[in-house]
């Protein structure tokens, strides 16, 4: 039979490492407190760098800030706008619509660097200009543009396009200043930029603040009778 002072030993022992978890728990705590002291600005730091992260990761691949350089896109854009593109827009499924604003990869079709214009036409669409009163048509309807810039006609260069599949008809708003889809009717892709160079939808102008407006989409095109309905 155990003795008491056996009893109290094993007690002793059982019981031994009960007190050690919270001291190592606090050894690590210690080590990273040491580790954290050491960065100039400690936890401050950290938690800045981890913003920084995310805002990178979110302007990447969510929501990307970009400049206007030109006025091909007025009176809707100004040069100097910086708009707000929203990534995901056709990341799921979801194609450009006519009436979308895009920004798109110009390299090889427009030129090197990333554009702004409008998507006037998509896959199957038949796209011409100018009937009797100079206002553009897709699929056999007339088409009302009120983004227009003031005192602007739909094109002065005459046109009739059928759009390929998986590309698209791109025009700027200011159709007196813009080099966009009819500029290159004879160069290689025939002016029409696959819907994969497509790098996202604008969606707000978010600088200067006095501007700060969603951008505009024209419901009337994405409206227009379906593709392929030349007429």
């Amino acid at each position: 039979m155990d003795t008491e002072a056996q009893q109290t030993e094993r007690d002793r022992s059982s019981t031994a490492g009960l007190g050690d978890a919270p001291e190592d728990s606090g050894a690590e705590e210690g080590s990273r407190s040491a580790r954290l002291s050491g960065l100039p600005g400690g936890r401050f730091t950290v938690v800045l760098l981890a913003c920084v992260a995310f805002v990178l990761l979110f302007s990447t691949f969510v929501l990307q800030p970009f400049q206007i350089p030109s006025r091909s896109m007025e009176p809707a854009l100004h040069v100097g706008d910086r708009i707000l593109v929203n990534k995901l827009a056709y990341r799921f499924g979801d194609e450009p619509r006519r009436g979308d604003v895009v920004v798109f990869d110009g390299t090889e079709y427009f030129g090197e660097g990333d554009f702004v214009k409008r998507v006037v036409g998509t896959g199957g669409d038949r796209v011409v200009c100018c009937d009797a009163r100079g206002r553009l048509a897709v699929n056999g309807t007339v088409v009302d543009e009120p983004y227009l810039h003031p005192g602007d006609e739909a094109s002065s260069v005459p046109f009739d396009v059928v759009v390929p599949t998986g590309r698209l008809f791109l025009l700027g708003d200011h159709r007196s200043d813009s080099s966009d889809s009819r500029d290159r009717l004879g160069s290689p892709g025939g002016g029409m930029v696959p819907v994969e160079r497509v790098l996202g939808r604008a969606e707000w102008v978010g600088w200067p603040f006095s501007r700060w407006s969603s951008v505009g989409h024209s419901g009337a095109l994405a409206e227009l009778p379906g593709r392929g309905r030349h007429g």
